[in-house]
Order: C-alpha cells, then structure tokens, then sequence
C-alpha cells in the first residue's frame, strides 16, 4: 500500500489522519480509494472527475503533472503527497 500524507487543511475529512494507506496501482488510483475511503475529500480532490487545478500531487517528490499525470506508476513502497495550492497575501 502506498503512504498518502493528508496536508493539515484536508485532515478533518480524514478524522484528523496524517497519514493513510491506500491501495493502488496508479496515482488516480491511489486519490480515486482515499476519496471512496473517506468520501468528504472528494470535492476537495476531483471536480467533473479531473483532478482540481489547486492541487498538486506528488510521488516520491515528483509532481505527477511532469510523470504521467493521474497515470503515474505507484508502488506498495511509494509515498503520496497532496499539496493544495496556496494563493493570497497582502
């Protein structure tokens, strides 16, 4: 299973988790379980089932956006983080 780390604004709609395992073969895989795992990150995750523009993901450090998108290989050792994009500032 690969280790997905939840960022601190997304922990509420996994009870609090940082970290969770999930299943998968792929990144949109591996984002497509954790949303049916716990379904109130789905909004937050997916839109018109494309991944949100705000969001960024990251296998082993690497943005999937310069791998192979939602298409990128995940392995059983692998780690999967969600990194919303931040905007704003004065």
């Amino acid at each position: 299973m690969a280790n997905v780390r939840i960022p601190p604004v997304l922990r509420s709609q996994t009870g609090g988790q940082k970290d969770v395992e999930i299943e998968g073969g792929t990144a949109g895989e591996v984002l497509i379980r954790l949303a049916d795992a716990y379904p109130a990150i789905k909004s937050h995750l997916f839109q018109d089932g494309d991944l949100q523009r705000y969001v960024n993901i990251y296998v082993n450090d690497q943005d999937i956006q310069y791998l192979q998108k939602l298409d990128t290989p995940v392995g059983a050792k692998d780690s999967v983080i969600i990194l919303p994009a931040m905007a704003g500032g004065a």
